[in-house]
């Protein structure tokens, strides 16, 4: 006998109770958007490993890797790996995210920089604080602590 064929005698042994229970368990990971989100989720932690990896690449302006990359590049690079697509430019990707709080960040979220209603930076949210990004000429892709309270928070859907 297959396990599938013994299912609906284990539910039979099992009573209505047990099988009600089964069925009201099941029914929550049905909920629509779920799957969405997780997937959303692991392609953002994914992205972020696929940064750390990065980690000692130079920075160079306008580069999207594999081995140079601005900070828009990183981020563009790292989530097309994730199998996720985001526009060229941190003014773009900004526009392109689920906006977010900084009370529910989370690891994989981008973070953008902002002088005013302008957006002239971004890197991905690593966690206490801190990002990965490539900052700027003469350094390299590196973690960091955000040195500012002037930034936003995006969800790459």
């Amino acid at each position: 006998m297959t396990a599938l064929n013994r299912v609906p005698s284990l539910l039979t042994r099992a009573g209505t109770a047990s099988a009600l229970c089964i069925a009201v368990a099941g029914a929550g990971l049905m909920v629509p958007g779920a799957a969405s989100e997780a997937s959303a989720a692991t392609a953002s932690v994914k992205a972020l490993h696929v940064a750390a990896s990065k980690k000692g690449a130079p920075y160079k302006w306008g580069a999207t890797g594999p081995h140079r990359f601005d900070c828009s590049g990183l981020t563009l690079y790292s989530f097309k790996r994730a199998g996720k697509k985001l526009p060229r430019t941190a003014a773009q990707q900004y526009n392109r995210t689920r906006h977010v709080s900084r009370s529910h960040r989370t690891r994989g979220d981008l973070v953008f920089f902002r002088s005013g209603r302008s957006i002239y930076h971004v890197g991905i949210y690593a966690g206490k604080g801190r990002i990965w990004h490539s900052p700027k000429t003469g350094s390299v892709v590196r973690l960091e602590r955000i040195w500012t309270n002037s930034v936003l928070y995006g969800r790459v859907r």
